[in-house]
């Protein structure tokens, strides 16, 4: 029953979008089916430690004065989904996620330009395969193209010239009485330099419930040289403050939140990437080495350094994105590798 409505919503939500998308000329369909499989050597056999299909269907606006976009992902029962019928929690099913969802109004005074979003969407700050993006997740949680960091939030911006700022308040809940706040400047130049900072702290941790305060500072900048020859990369400062009212007890009846890191803790994370020309014969070509201090207590036995060499290269609908990186150890070599087909 239960996946019988998941499927009828999903057509009707589809036939929704349809109809609106005949409807204006500024509505359109996107959709791409993806295929990953990650390996390592030192897995103990000889198969791929993970691998999935699934598809991403959806829709976007664009106009003078309002952006929207929602999109819709999807698994296949095969890859692991399953739903608790009673006591049995093996019936497989297809699994949808709401991945996107915002919309964006604007408006414009002369030479600035203003706008607030609102809804569920990624931030991604970074550039690189495996790194950065330091300002969102976790560093514990790295790997291939693992930055899908999603916000429930309200977002002002106030552009100008170069410059575009963004202030942000964002929740995890969906109730607002838990969060942070997050701002960011970022300037793009007439030549080829960009520049971004930003700071984020869980402030709304504390509006109902004893918390410590996770204070996070980055900056990231790129310059081309030549087109596909780049330098490009991201620094970071993390500290989370100190309380004795969370503790163990007080975190398990709810009347504190668990930090996000360990109290007194602080980590200063970077990383610096090279992309390299190839004539053509590649999109992207990059090369590129992390250090997180102290990354083995985020990850037990891991080094401080890590390294990635990503390849990207797109025949016709399909990008193929290839990275061989470094595990918790330099020379723990794993190889990832993604096929992203466009359909809309």
């Amino acid at each position: 029953m239960k996946k019988q409505i998941i499927r009828t919503s999903a057509a009707v939500l589809a036939l929704s979008i349809s109809a609106f998308a005949v409807s204006t000329d500024n509505f359109d369909l996107k959709g791409n089916i993806q295929t990953q499989g990650i390996t390592s050597h030192d897995n103990g056999d000889d198969v791929m430690d993970s691998f999935w299909f699934r598809a991403n269907f959806g829709g976007m606006y664009k106009s003078d004065d309002f952006d929207g976009q929602i999109s819709i992902r999807m698994w296949g029962p095969k890859f692991g989904n399953t739903v608790e019928v009673g006591n049995d929690k093996t019936s497989k099913i297809d699994k949808m996620v709401a991945d996107l969802y915002w919309g964006n109004y604007k408006w414009k005074l002369g030479e600035n330009k203003i706008n607030l979003k609102l809804g569920h969407w990624k931030t991604d700050w970074s550039e690189a395969g495996n790194f950065g993006t330091y300002l969102d997740p976790m560093l514990g949680t790295r790997g291939f193209l693992m930055r899908d960091y999603s916000h429930d939030a309200f977002e002002a911006g106030w552009q100008v010239g170069p410059s575009a700022f963004k202030a942000m308040l964002a929740t995890g809940d969906g109730k607002f009485n838990t969060g942070y706040v997050r701002i960011e400047e970022q300037l793009k130049f007439s030549f080829p330099l960009e520049l971004g900072a930003g700071y984020r702290v869980n402030a709304l941790d504390a509006f109902s419930h004893t918390a410590t305060q996770t204070h996070r500072v980055a900056g990231r900048a790129s310059f081309s040289f030549i087109k596909n020859l780049r330098l490009y990369g991201e620094v970071a400062y993390i500290k989370t403050t100190t309380n004795s009212d969370v503790d163990s007890a007080a975190i398990s009846t709810g009347d504190a939140i668990k930090p996000e890191y360990a109290q007194g803790s602080d980590y200063m994370p970077f990383y610096v990437g090279l992309e390299i020309p190839t004539a053509g014969f590649l999109d992207h070509l990059e090369f590129e080495v992390e250090h997180i201090n102290d990354r083995d207590e985020l990850n037990k036995g891991a080094d401080d350094f890590a390294w990635t060499v990503g390849l990207i290269k797109t025949l016709g609908r399909t990008k193929a994105q290839l990275n061989v990186y470094s595990g918790d150890e330099l020379d723990d070599v794993t190889a990832a590798l993604r096929f992203t087909t466009t359909i809309k």
